[in-house]
């Protein structure tokens, strides 16, 4: 495997295992904290003596030069049949396994992220700016990366913005997602290799009603012309009684929106290209469905087996 090079860090000095590697499979999802990469290597002698995961090693996986995954050994196998499958994850399987209790007021996204990152010793670099500032966020006993949705998604309800979190040489950075789309472009007779495309409205809803105290009706929000065509879907939400008038108005229209559009998902086996991860847009054209625009990629699974990198995608519409 001459493209791939897996440098593993065992008591502060680095070994060369490139030449036991015999797949390695490298993973990520939007609702995942962490990216994983999921390495066979020939079980030898070198390797039995070489790797100890109760240890904290880190392992380092770079692909035609350019470093792809920096992170810590969680697991491993051995048997007979001398294979030895292991798993790493990278610096955001800290925000998943670290639990607190979080009190905020008054606190933008950018300023609670990088709280829960000096809280646990987090490196960070890249934290996007944001401008709205959520009233109150209190979350007990719950994880690092729990309470950073909230915050994601609360601000997205007030603003229409969405961030996503990535990992990049033991540093994570809060990016948003509008600001993160590639410029590559995925199309059927030259790097799409197989397709399935999916649209369904099983989840899809035409109206929300907003409750105020006592389950008092404040206000209830339509979508017309859906409705006409396939008849009431509604979602009942508490109001904020936090928000401005203003900011309320903006956070039902955005939220109707939201539940309001069909969903349409994309599964795309293509030829691998690194910088396609989840949390990231390609341009995709396929011709036998009329398919020609931007998707965010949801779930990536990079392969990596001898000289072929292949890459299985699962795309979302940017409306979503």
């Amino acid at each position: 495997m001459n493209d791939v090079t897996l440098i593993l860090y065992k008591n502060s000095k680095a070994y060369d295992i490139s030449e036991l590697v015999e797949s390695i499979k490298w993973k990520g999802r939007k609702s995942s904290a962490a990216r994983s990469l999921s390495v066979s290597l020939v079980d030898t002698e070198k390797i039995k003596s070489g790797i100890d995961v109760t240890n904290g090693d880190s392992i380092v996986f770079s692909f035609k030069g350019k470093e792809l995954f920096r992170g810590i050994i969680m697991s491993q196998q051995q048997s007979e049949s001398l294979k030895m499958p292991i798993t790493a994850y990278d610096n955001g399987i800290y925000l998943a396994n670290n639990k607190d209790t979080f009190v905020y007021e008054n606190k933008t996204v950018h300023d609670i992220f990088i709280d829960v990152c000096k809280r646990f010793g987090i490196r960070y670099s890249n934290v996007a700016d944001a401008s709205y500032k959520i009233p109150e966020l209190t979350k007990s006993k719950t994880t690092a990366w729990d309470v950073i949705l909230d915050a994601i998604s609360q601000d997205f309800k007030a603003t229409g913005n969405k961030y996503c979190i990535q990992s990049s040489k033991g540093t994570l950075s809060l990016l948003k997602r509008c600001e993160n789309i590639l410029q590559w472009v995925l199309e059927t007779g030259e790097n799409i290799i197989s397709y399935n495309n999916k649209k369904s409205i099983e989840d899809i809803k035409t109206r929300l009603k907003i409750l105020a105290d006592e389950d008092a009706v404040y206000a209830v929000k339509k979508n017309e012309a859906l409705e006409k065509k396939i008849g009431i879907f509604q979602d009942i939400e508490k109001k904020d009684e936090d928000l401005s008038q203003a900011k309320l108005t903006q956070q039902i229209s955005e939220t109707l929106k939201e539940i309001s559009t069909p969903e349409i998902s994309l599964d795309v086996e293509a030829v691998g290209i690194p910088d396609v991860i989840s949390g990231t847009g390609v341009y995709v054209k396929i011709a036998p469905l009329s398919i020609c625009g931007t998707f965010w990629v949801d779930e990536d699974t990079h392969t990596f087996k001898g000289s072929s990198h292949t890459m299985n995608l699962k795309l979302n519409s940017v409306n979503k």
